[in-house]
């Protein structure tokens, strides 16, 4: 352990940042100084590691979260190279690419919580329900690609613990807003998803005074089938 402590110091400035990130928690993990714990320490020394090359205490993204995500392949590269003749080149390889994968897991979670954040924005008007909040909420929550199968009047039912004749009125009201569409098909396989289909635009919808009036007997059996 004396040696890695000497490493750790002289490396900041001898060897490049990632690197010395990945080498860090090879080094570590190789060493196995403790009966338990070993693999959180060695992330904990990543992280900071990490933290040292960009010279910032704050990070969007987690390496921590991502190898733990990835343990499987974690484990593989990591016995290959401590088994093997020790060449550190396919650990490092894997390493940096975890990284890159955290980052991008990163960007898929922060574009997410921006696009949650416009489309209330651009439906700020919309005088939603708290009913039809959470389902909408739920529905943003499970983009790309939204609820397997759509939403149904029967999903809209359990995640509301409504009637179902309650959740054919929300859900017509929510389709002549233009917030849900129809998906191909009918009969008794009716089923629904967000109109904005993860592309949302930044600017308020201006709803006319029809989209607020009482639905029609027509509707409902229409759309809230």
């Amino acid at each position: 352990m004396q040696q890695f402590f000497t490493w750790w110091q002289q490396s900041y400035f001898a060897v490049e940042g990632l690197v010395r990130a990945g080498l860090a928690h090879l080094h570590f993990v190789t060493i196995h100084p403790f009966d338990d714990g070993n693999g959180r320490i060695a992330r904990a020394l990543t992280d900071m590691a990490l933290a040292r090359d960009e010279k910032r205490r704050q990070r969007l993204y987690s390496m921590s979260a991502e190898i733990v995500a990835e343990r499987n392949n974690y484990y593989d590269v990591l016995e290959r190279t401590q088994k093997g003749s020790l060449d550190v080149t396919d650990w490092l390889q894997w390493f940096l690419g975890c990284l890159d994968r955290a980052i991008h897991r990163s960007d898929v979670h922060i574009d997410r919580a921006l696009g949650k954040a416009r489309f209330w924005e651009t439906h700020a008007a919309a005088g939603l329900n708290q009913r039809q909040q959470k389902v909408i909420n739920r529905l943003l929550d499970a983009s790309p690609g939204g609820f397997e199968g759509g939403l149904t009047n029967r999903k809209y039912v359990g995640m509301t613990h409504t009637s179902r004749e309650t959740a054919k009125r929300d859900i017509a009201l929510l389709v002549r807003k233009g917030i849900l569409v129809k998906n191909p098909g009918g009969g008794r396989s009716v089923s629904y998803d967000l109109e904005w289909v993860g592309t949302i635009t930044s600017g308020r919808v201006r709803y006319s005074e029809d989209a607020f009036m009482p639905l029609t007997e027509d509707e409902i059996a229409e759309w809230g089938a």
